[in-house]
């Protein structure tokens, strides 16, 4: 079959169906978004826990240069001797505290730069206002004032945080979100396959003429399943193409946009997902989207157009 034929009978087959391929395009634009909704906030939700990991467990933060206001800090940053005292007490205080891990400056800086990596402000966050930080498992969480009691005050000790019940609300929040959209995708997209099969199902009808002469004058199943198939191909694509786009509108203006500033607050901070990750799962979005839509196809042809 020549490109030309092809790209005429496919030309055609739209501009017969208008209405059907409009309706493949916006079904197809609305699973993938909720597709992409669903999958970004799993994403945010991998994001979140590791913002959120020295909140989820006791966390000794560790004075910085800058934090002489603190009154644990008024000789500046923790000395090692300090550093030294912090985790012998932790470990001095077992069967309580199970674990203890320690975060340099060095590793806290390279964590931040990356959870906070779409934030407008991160470049002007000096490394040494990271601080390092002792982040502590207890074998009962609830005893969580054990520990703020021994290092709150403790020289070197900026600070101790244990914020278990916004991480855990946080988490359900987003866990609802991506349970949601994603549900509400799959069923977006078992009425994407019934309108392809239906649309595949009218347009054999209507040529039905057209394929009766392929078949006469010997062309093979392939060469005439194929404009079928590359229509919804088309129709698809399309649909994908504008999926794509409102999910990028969607990340650009609503969450790194708007969202970041409303949940940021005076520092400027907030992990959430960006551009970055809407183009990591976009072939998947598109790949997806495109064999569903050859699969469905050749099946309803299979069923409806004898060769």
């Amino acid at each position: 079959m020549r490109p030309g034929f092809l790209l005429g009978e496919i030309g055609n087959g739209l501009r017969r169906n208008v209405s059907m391929v409009v309706s493949v395009v916006l079904v197809t634009m609305v699973s993938l978004f909720f597709l992409g909704i669903g999958l970004l906030a799993q994403q945010q939700v991998s994001t979140a826990k590791g913002f959120w990991y020295d909140k989820v467990e006791v966390s000794i933060f560790l004075c910085t240069p800058g934090a002489t206001e603190v009154a644990s800090c008024s000789e500046g940053g923790v000395t090692e001797e300090q550093r030294e005292q912090v985790r012998a007490d932790l470990e001095g205080l077992s069967p309580l505290v199970t674990e203890v891990f320690y975060e340099s400056n060095e590793e806290a800086y390279e964590r931040f730069r990356e959870q906070f990596r779409n934030s407008p402000v991160i470049d002007s966050i000096p490394q040494e206002a990271i601080p390092e930080s002792f982040r502590v498992n207890l074998s009962d969480p609830s005893r969580y004032e054990v520990i703020r009691a021994a290092f709150e005050n403790a020289p070197g000790v900026e600070s101790v945080e244990d914020q278990r019940e916004v991480v855990d609300k946080l988490f359900t929040f987003l866990g609802v979100l991506s349970v949601g959209a994603l549900a509400l995708a799959v069923a977006m997209v078992v009425c994407a396959v019934l309108l392809i099969s239906t649309t595949i199902r009218l347009t054999a009808w209507t040529r039905r003429r057209e394929t009766a002469i392929k078949r006469m004058v010997g062309a093979s199943a392939f060469s005439i399943h194929l404009p079928f198939i590359l229509e919804t191909v088309v129709a698809t694509l399309l649909g994908a193409a504008l999926a794509i786009g409102l999910l990028w509108a969607t990340v650009r203006y609503g969450v790194t946009g708007f969202l970041s500033e409303l949940l940021a607050g005076e520092s400027g901070l907030i992990s959430l997902v960006g551009e970055r990750d809407l183009w990591l799962i976009t072939p998947f979005l598109v790949g997806g989207a495109l064999l569903l839509a050859v699969v469905t196809a050749w099946l309803a042809l299979h069923r409806h157009v004898r060769v």
